[in-house]
This record gives C-alpha cells, sequence and structure tokens, in this order.
C-alpha cells in the first residue's frame, strides 16, 4: 500500500466535497427520508464507483499521454472552469 498517495486522495477527496453539489444532494436526500442508511449506501456505492471509472480511465489515458501533460491539461481545465463559474457561464 502507498500510503502518501492514500492519505493525498484521501485528503484531496475529502475537501473537495466538502460543500459539493453531491454532499448538498445527499442532505436534501437523508431529510426527506427515514431510511438514512439506505441514502448513506447509494451515495457511498456511487462515490466508490465514479471513483473507480477515474482511476481506470486515468490508468489507460497514462499509458498513451505523458504524466506531466495529463498535469498541464488537468490544471488548464481547472483554471477554465474556474473561470467560467466565476463570469457565471458555467
Amino acid at each position: 500500500m502507498n500510503w502518501k498517495a492514500f492519505i493525498a486522495a484521501f485528503i484531496t477527496l475529502f475537501l473537495a466535497e466538502l460543500g459539493d453539489k453531491t454532499q448538498l444532494a445527499v442532505i436534501t436526500m437523508s431529510a426527506n427520508t427515514d431510511s438514512k442508511w439506505s441514502v448513506f449506501l447509494g451515495a457511498s456505492l456511487a462515490l466508490i464507483l465514479v471513483t473507480l471509472i477515474g482511476i481506470l480511465v486515468g490508468d489507460l489515458i497514462s499509458k498513451y499521454i505523458p504524466t506531466e501533460w495529463l498535469h498541464r491539461v488537468v490544471a488548464v481545465a481547472f483554471i477554465l472552469i474556474g473561470v467560467l463559474m466565476l463570469s457565471g457561464k458555467l
């Protein structure tokens, strides 16, 4: 187990998901049902599957595109999304 990668992934995702639309959706769903465990398990499974897809796609892409270029593309995408959000176009 690569603990450095584990801790980096945990902290990054934990902080990114706080107050995110996913968390707000789960708050709304849990407020509308008595079955809190069903919401927890459904949301957890969805996050696990989305993460698995991300890992598989990342692994596939990294076989064809150097990691350095992936970092650059992701950085530009984050900046572009941030600018679009700040300008109200996203």
